[in-house]
């Protein structure tokens, strides 16, 4: 068992009196409770942690947060496994197992490190040019190049964990845990407003956790302790630590991850693995804090470089010496503060390579204090060794022409084991792009930061290029003070601010690629990574600008600089600033990409939450669901809705059952129920107008007691949906939609009522949650509603076809609406759902008498069919009013949505595929989605001519009234094939069945029945 070599005797928020065992790559080690993955590895030696995506290099670790783009594991086995976990982030737990990705046959001798030899055959835009030809091949290469790239492996199994989401609202939102974020919480709590503090760690801190500064003449860490313990007792805070706000959108809503039991290598009963936090705020202050970047130099990729603050973080947040020997290189003071760590930690700081003329007086301190030797205007050009960090080339440096780095000759050479760099620090302005903030380029920062808000937000501390920490904690406060005012609370309490150490540093001096010294001209240049993730290097960014991809969005997809899971942290203001060097523009010229969400990787798992498997979407039930259940019915998933599918009497068969309730309509009365539809409730003196500009047809004379079929179009001029609207008075309107488009329709009409024609008094009300509805159909249906209602006339002349009429059943108030979807007689009878169910059974009571029988959703397709009435398969977004036969309903004096759309040429051209019947001529089954062609193609060998495809099935049933198979079709220049034989070629099945093209209707087509 391992015994920690790089550990400390003391120091460090791990507890040592709880060690903890693991296994990295099939060996056991120990650590302790705090310890990530990563700090554990590195207490015990372990530097190679992985290879590389692209040539298979050794990779280790290099930071200690969120940004790590190289130590990439699988974590944990079986059917828990994830791929592509940062160490960094994996918070260790006795038991925890994991495993180098991307190498074979294991991560110390990988066989295809070829790659690295043979990288020259690899430039950026390699697959783009070398896997065009030939095109059948792709899916042989994508194969083999997935097998080499850098991914994990997906578990196979389903995942055994829970996860949750949770809503939440809150007048104030801090986001970062640092001392800008505890300062802005701490006075918005003490205002009274309801706040929330979040913080991607496990322990609140930020930065204050490895720095040695102390805050009211204490250590940072125990004054962190006292605010937290300040924050606990307010019962108007919330604390979310492990929780990572990943999304930031419209209207101050922030989605955030929290790792409930990511460290836990068990999970109790019912607890989530992880939860998904919606939280709505009504200010956000983002306290975000910052990352710092490296520099880019040739071999920076070896394990043993590291940027300075991991160094820092891992010594005094874990007790880990990083290295013995170690060199420190930087343009700018903040990697001084990682010496005293390192010695601290029992390592040996060997030099300070400085690329500035001279660090300030602070740092100089630093270094005088602990005797080390500051290297001024030089840079490391090369870091050397096989799998791991021996030694840096260090040359001297200076500024050229246009602010490219020039290098001296004379090489000195430092062995070392631990190279930590810092190449300045980038604010963490991911949250605040998402948000549409734009940003501002400080040439004194060297960093993009914030600049202009749209959001209801405010900015607080490095991330808004305040780095010092006094600055931080004041930034913080009047964040959090106004924050709360803007949300209506009253200033508080006025919070302290802690004394602290006033530190002035010199000024950041830019030094972005170092260009690579060669002693031998023979031996080629050490490659220079720029995206460690996704083993981008400085000779790509070149060849992208030598090529013409100059534009930041064009450099990213042709380099795939920053399309990694991290996003690029580490990686894109260098290659930015390499682009801006090498096309003589500066970087604000350049620009920057647009980060979006998610902020870092979210497991599918939290993401659905729930809602798999039965629970992937609410289920729906219709007031009448226990009856049909109680009575046979077959239930079936309808869109959102269960709906009765057939009632199977003992001793039949399904399609016996489905043919004996469609007769049954035909010949007597059948009930089905239609609770499903969309109802909308219309109200307002302009909904007249309203309707006439939704709908194609016109709708300012409809009479009060009378309904009317519609269509309306989308915007493009293609059908979006039809169904009936009823003006039950003056100034009140009833609308039914298709079961499947009810929320579209909702959405759409909202949509003009709100925002194209905000004028018009209209007021939308989806009802259809409150409403039951059942149609009654066939001959004998006037005999049933007459037995059922309580008193009144419901004859053809009281209620005429399309007719409404307000009635009672058994003393429940009810709609009659005189429509037909069978095309017989029929009504639509819709009630409010706590009577709905009471209705049925009142009319399967009064029906007995006339033999009424329920009939499902199969029955019913079958009917709607045999009447040539459309649905979901003819109502597909690419049809039009004029291809259902419906152009004559068209509006020519008045506009309506989509009207203009319909003078395109490709709408209104001959050729346009038009609603017709199918017969089946030789008894053959019609196979819906059948392609409709002229003639069967000749069957011969090697004949494979094309068959133009004239139209489509979009639905079929066997007609029990006709006796016959039946279908209806989309048709191109349907007018001429009337009469004629056509194919319906199933390739799927291998089926030719010769049609006959008919009239749409097939039954009762002057309509007399319906109007009976």
């Amino acid at each position: 068992m391992s015994q920690q070599p790089f550990r400390t005797p003391s120091g460090g928020a791990i507890d040592r009196s709880k060690p903890l065992n693991f296994k990295f790559n099939g060996k056991p080690y120990t650590g302790y409770q705090g310890d990530t993955l990563a700090s554990a590895l590195l207490a015990n030696g372990v530097k190679l942690v992985g290879r590389s995506f692209k040539y298979h290099r050794p990779r280790g670790i290099m930071t200690a947060g969120v940004e790590e783009p190289n130590a990439l594991v699988q974590l944990r086995t079986g059917n828990r496994t994830e791929p592509n976990i940062r160490c960094t982030q994996a918070e260790l737990f006795d038991g925890l197992e994991a495993t180098s990705q991307n190498c074979w046959p294991s991560v110390d001798f990988d066989v295809n490190a070829l790659n690295n030899l043979l990288s020259p055959l690899f430039p950026a835009g390699f697959y783009n040019k070398t896997f065009m030809w030939p095109a059948s091949w792709w899916m042989r290469y994508e194969h083999r190049i997935r097998k080499i790239a850098g991914l994990g492996v997906a578990p196979t199994e389903p995942d055994p964990d829970r996860y949750a989401k949770r809503f939440a609202h809150c007048e104030v939102l801090v986001v970062g845990g640092g001392p800008a974020g505890l300062m802005a919480a701490l006075s918005a709590g003490k205002s009274g407003a309801r706040t929330i503090l979040i913080d991607d760690n496990a322990i609140l801190g930020g930065a204050l956790r490895d720095s040695a500064e102390t805050l009211n003449g204490e250590s940072a860490v125990l004054w962190v302790a006292a605010v937290k313990q300040q924050l606990v007792q307010m019962e108007n805070v919330r604390i979310l630590t492990r929780t990572t706000a990943f999304g930031y959108y419209d209207d101050n809503l922030l989605l955030a991850c929290e790792r409930v039991g990511d460290h836990l290598h068990r999970l109790e009963p019912g607890q989530p693995r992880q939860r998904i936090w919606w939280i709505r705020a009504n200010q956000v202050v983002l306290a975000t804090g910052s990352i710092e970047r490296p520099i880019v130099f040739g071999n920076n990729d070896l394990p043993g470089v590291m940027l300075s603050s991991a160094v820092r973080s891992y010594a005094r947040q874990h007790g880990v010496r990083c290295g013995d020997k170690a060199v420190v290189m930087t343009n700018n003071d903040s990697a001084y503060h990682t010496i005293p760590a390192l010695i601290e930690s029992g390592g040996k700081v060997l030099a300070i390579v400085d690329s500035r003329t001279g660090p300030g007086k602070a740092a100089l301190d630093v270094a005088n204090q602990h005797e080390v030797e500051v290297i001024s205007d030089a840079v490391v050009v090369n870091a050397n060794g096989r799998k791991c960090l021996t030694s840096v080339a260090v040359n001297s440096y200076a500024k050229g022409e246009l602010g490219h780095d020039e290098i001296g000759n004379q090489s000195r050479t430092i062995e070392c084991d631990l190279l930590a760099v810092s190449g300045g620090w980038n604010p963490t302005v991911h949250l605040f792009s998402q948000s549409q903030g734009k940003l501002r380029y400080d040439d004194n920062l060297t960093c993009f930061v914030p600049h202009t808000s749209v959001r209801p937000q405010m900015m607080a501390g490095s991330v808004n290029g305040e780095f010092a920490t006094r600055n931080c904690l004041t930034e913080g406060a009047n964040a959090g003070r106004l924050a709360a005012e803007k949300a209506g609370f009253m200033p508080g309490e006025f919070v302290p601010l802690p004394t602290c150490d006033k530190i002035i540093e010199s000024p950041i001096q830019a030094c972005w690629v170092i260009p690579v010294a060669n002693a031998k001209k023979s031996k080629p240049a050490a490659k220079q990574f720029i995206d460690f993730q996704n083993d981008v290097t400085s000779s790509d960014v070149a060849l992208a600008h030598r090529e013409g991809y100059q534009s930041v969005e064009h450099l990213k997809r042709y380099t795939t600089l920053g399309m990694g899971t991290d996003q690029g942290r580490t990686s894109n203001v260098n290659g930015l600033a390499m682009m801006a060097q090498l096309s003589g523009r500066s970087i604000p010229e350049v620009g920057a990409t647009t980060f979006r969400p998610p902020f870092s990787a979210i497991s599918m798992g939290a993401i659905a939450s729930n809602e798999t498997g039965e629970n992937f979407m609410p289920l729906r039930r219709t007031p009448m669901h226990e009856w049909h259940v109680e009575n046979g019915a077959t239930m079936v998933n309808v869109g959102a809705w269960q709906r009765a599918q057939h009632y199977q009497r003992p001793g039949e068969t399904m399609m016996e059952a489905i043919y004996r309730e469609g007769k049954q309509v035909r010949a007597k009365v059948g009930i089905v129920d239609v609770s499903t539809l969309g109802t909308i409730a219309l109200r307002g003196r302009d909904v007249a107008e309203f309707l006439n500009r939704v709908y194609i047809n016109k709708w300012m004379k409809l009479p009060v007691g009378k309904a009317r079929y519609g269509l309306m179009l989308r915007e493009d001029g293609h059908v979006a949906d039809d169904g009936t609207t009823t003006r039950i008075s003056e100034n009140e309107y009833y609308m039914t939609t298709t079961t499947a488009s009810a929320g579209p329709v909702m959405s759409h009409l909202e949509f003009y009522a709100q925002t194209v024609w905000p004028e018009l008094n209209v007021h939308i009300t989806s009802i259809t949650d409150q409403w039951g509805g059942m149609a009654l159909a066939g001959p004998d249906s006037r005999k049933v509603l007459e037995k059922a209602v309580d008193e009144g006339d419901v004859g053809n002349d009281s209620i005429g076809f399309m007719g409404y009429k307000a009635a009672a059943i058994d003393g429940y108030p009810v709609r009659i609406f005189r429509i037909t979807f069978s095309g017989e007689l029929a009504y639509e009878i819709h009630v409010a759902s706590d009577y709905a169910l009471s209705v049925w059974e009142a009319f399967m009571r009064v029906g007995k008498a006339f033999d009424i029988t329920p009939y499902g959703t199969e029955a019913l397709s079958m009917l709607r069919i045999e009447k040539g009435h459309i649905v979901g398969g003819e109502l597909d977004g690419r049809t039009t009013a004029a291809d259902f036969g419906f152009g004559g309903m068209q509006k020519t004096d008045e506009d309506f949505i989509g009207k203009r759309a319909l003078d395109r040429p490709g709408m209104v051209c001959d050729s346009r595929k038009i609603l017709v019947g199918l017969i089946s001529e030789n008894g053959e089954e019609i196979k819906r989605g059948s392609q409709l062609i002229e003639k069967r193609p000749i069957e011969k060998p090697g004949d494979t001519p094309p068959v133009k495809m004239l139209g489509h099935v979009s639905s079929k049933y066997y007609s029990a009234n006709l006796q016959q198979h039946i279908g209806l079709g989309l048709l191109e220049k349907g007018q001429q094939w009337m009469g004629k034989t056509i194919y319906a070629a199933s390739p799927l099945t291998d089926t030719y069945v010769p049609v006959k093209v008919v009239h749409p209707v097939f039954i009762d087509p002057e309509g007399g029945r319906a109007r009976g």
